[in-house]
């Protein structure tokens, strides 16, 4: 578990570094999000063939665990929402409209996309 959360920090640091370093307008965590999935990629496909499953490693036990508690993480959020709850109650319509607009874009998009791909899938019969 400890060698787990060992991996799981370096990979955020070394994605800390990489913004501090560079300045991509990427959060940290973000970097090293994809860091963490494209080195356990290629670890997949360099010992497929033989080797011990992703799933039996002590990475995925303590994923598992922190998904347990992710309920957990959104306290600190929920702490930011009560202390600008005045910000927010003088902006709230704005705000509503904002997220109702990016929903229903963000759905259009996406259907559009899903009649894109699977018209490309299908040879462009669309059928």
């Amino acid at each position: 578990m400890v060698q787990a959360f060992a991996i799981l920090l370096a990979c955020q640091l070394v994605g800390e570094g990489i913004v501090h370093l560079t300045g991509v307008p990427v959060p940290g965590p973000v970097l090293g999000l994809i860091l963490l999935a494209a080195c356990l990629w290629l670890r997949e496909a360099r010992f497929s063939a033989g080797r011990t499953p992703l799933a039996a490693t002590p990475l995925a036990g303590t994923a598992n665990g922190l998904l347990g508690h992710l309920s957990l993480l959104f306290v600190p959020a929920a702490v930011g929402v009560v202390q600008q709850g005045g910000v927010l109650a003088r902006n709230g319509l704005p705000i509503v409209v904002a997220l109702i607009a990016s929903t229903v874009l963000t759905l259009a998009v996406t259907a559009a996309v899903f009649v894109w791909a699977l018209r490309f899938v299908r040879g462009g019969d669309g059928a």
